[in-house]
């Protein structure tokens, strides 16, 4: 038996238990499995039916932890779930009580599914607007309102019993690379740390957080190095997380393929300093090459006398203290998308739909149904590799069809001059032109340029960050919805015909524009 799989989150590709993956289980079983959305799931039934399938496989007498992605918003990892507007949605609602609420929903779902733990929440503090990664995924830029539904958010995964994983430690916000490309660099000082990252890690902590995901960065304050990642450091392991936060449960890392580490043969060496300092699990992805090179590195490091007995023992009490504290709960399906967790997703985006900017009075929307509407938005695109925005088709034009006649247009992601042409033709026969940005890329910023030169009415909607409005800054009626599912998209409809109020409030500035808090409440 390795020493090593106790140690591992594996994954696979299919939708069933791969012959490889059963014979591991059967002889030397690792600590658990993590399921994909696109490799894994067709539909809720199905998912249930393979983590039954599973720990039936498993020959360990403790249950392996089966994790996915569930964070809500733009990283949805069960099929089939209530489309929740996440974090950044809940940040600018700033009830806990309702954070609560969501997370208990959403961890109801996993568990009716037999889904233990969930990678989420997110306690990244949204403090840099170009971080290319992070966006909707944080509750946004105020560490105390973000600790707090940090907490929260911990709470009420745990009361569905659902094991929460606090991420991406100790906080990626001020990241200007993609970790899944690039090693980012934290060049901060300790009482920064302290004020704005660490925080909503503590909150987590407090509220019972018994897992905790460290990311892949340079961390000098905490590690004193600017070579070594906080992941493989055992200052900023052993000491700073064990000693200083006196956090006791399971640290476990980002995924093993991402760009930020090497991904050749001197990956096993940064494996086993994670190991020695203080890592307990590994995130392995499909790849059996990366699989094999971290079983190899804990096999050989143990056997060559680098990862001492000690640690290793020290290490899987842990991991199996937190295996011994899952439940087996029956297989119900039928909870996932529930009518009841769809009124609450429908909830939380009318509550946090936000009024920005409505300079020139467009809104309501006049009430009469003789006006021509032109919707635009753009086709669904994963903006980065956690996200699930393509499972989801473009909506807008029917959400605002529900209400009056429509004529939609949904646009590249990053339009191209025909694109633009074509826009602003459609817009001379129309009365009010109602376009939807998502993270504004430069095609997006000169269709939208070119949108308000035409003179007709406009309204930009902010269809995930709230930060899409520094782009095009001429727009003078604009929303942020923080989010495009569809929830989301009947909360703005609903706004923006004056059927319920705006009340949300930017949970992160708007750079040179308008500061956290903001919101036109009608």
């Amino acid at each position: 038996m390795s020493v090593a799989d106790p140690h591992l989150m594996l994954a696979f590709e299919g939708t069933e238990i791969p012959e490889w993956l059963r014979e591991r289980l059967g002889e030397s079983p690792p600590a658990g499995v993590t399921l994909f959305r696109e490799w894994n799931m067709t539909s809720p039934g199905q998912v249930a039916e393979l983590t039954a399938s599973l720990q039936e496989a498993n020959s360990s007498p403790l249950p392996l932890l089966i994790a996915v992605d569930q964070e809500g918003g733009q990283l949805i990892g069960l099929a089939g779930a209530t489309p929740f507007a996440g974090n950044m949605a809940l940040g600018a609602t700033g009830d806990p009580d309702l954070a609560r609420e969501v997370a208990a929903a959403m961890g109801a779902e996993l568990a009716a599914v037999g889904v233990n733990v969930n990678y989420a929440p997110v306690a990244d503090v949204a403090t840099q607007a170009l971080n290319p990664s992070l966006g909707i995924r944080s509750f946004g830029d105020d560490p105390e309102l973000v600790a707090s539904l940090t907490g929260a958010m911990v709470e009420g995964f745990d009361a569905a019993g659902i094991l929460a994983t606090l991420k991406h430690f100790p906080g990626s916000g001020e990241a200007t690379v993609d970790p899944h490309y690039q090693l980012p660099l934290l060049d901060l000082d300790r009482q920064r740390l302290d004020t704005v990252e660490i925080p909503p890690f503590r909150s987590g902590i407090d509220a019972g957080a018994r897992l905790l995901m460290v990311a892949h960065q340079l961390v000098p304050v905490l590690t004193g190095s600017d070579e070594v990642p906080i992941c493989g450091s055992k200052q900023g392991i052993d000491g700073f997380v064990r000693e200083e936060l006196g956090f006791d449960g399971v640290v476990m890392t980002d995924a093993l393929d991402m760009g930020a580490l090497d991904q050749g043969p001197a990956q096993v060496v940064e494996i086993i300093a994670m190991m020695r300092s203080g890592t307990d699990l590994l995130l392995c992805m499909p790849d059996p090459e990366l699989q094999d090179r971290a079983r190899v590195a804990l096999d050989r490091g143990h056997s060559r006398g680098l990862l001492p007995d000690e640690t290793l023992k020290a290490s899987l009490a842990r991991v199996e203290k937190l295996r011994g504290s899952v439940a087996s709960r029956p297989a119900r399906p039928e909870v996932v998308g529930s009518d009841q967790h769809q009124q609450l997703a429908g909830d939380l985006a009318r509550r946090s739909v936000t009024l920005v900017r409505d300079d020139v009075g467009l809104l309501p929307v006049w009430s009469g149904d003789t006006g021509r509407i032109l919707s635009l938005e753009p086709v669904p695109v994963n903006v980065t590799p956690a996200d699930t925005t393509t499972f989801y088709p473009a909506r807008l034009s029917e959400a605002i069809g529900a209400k009056r006649p429509v004529t939609g247009i949904v646009y590249p992601h990053d339009p191209e001059r025909n694109d633009i042409a074509s826009a602003v033709d459609a817009a001379g026969s129309h009365d009010l032109v109602v376009v939807g940005t998502v993270n504004a890329t430069p095609g997006q910023k000169q269709m939208v340029d070119a949108l308000l030169a035409t003179g007709k009415p406009v309204i930009t909607v902010a269809l995930r960050t709230p930060y899409d409005l520094a782009v095009y800054p001429r727009s003078q009626t604009h929303v942020c919805t923080y989010g495009s599912h569809w929830p989301s998209l009947q909360a703005l409809t609903a706004a923006l015909f004056g059927e319920i109020p705006f009340t949300g409030r930017l949970p992160a500035g708007i750079p040179g524009l308008y500061p956290r808090g903001h919101g036109l409440q009608t």
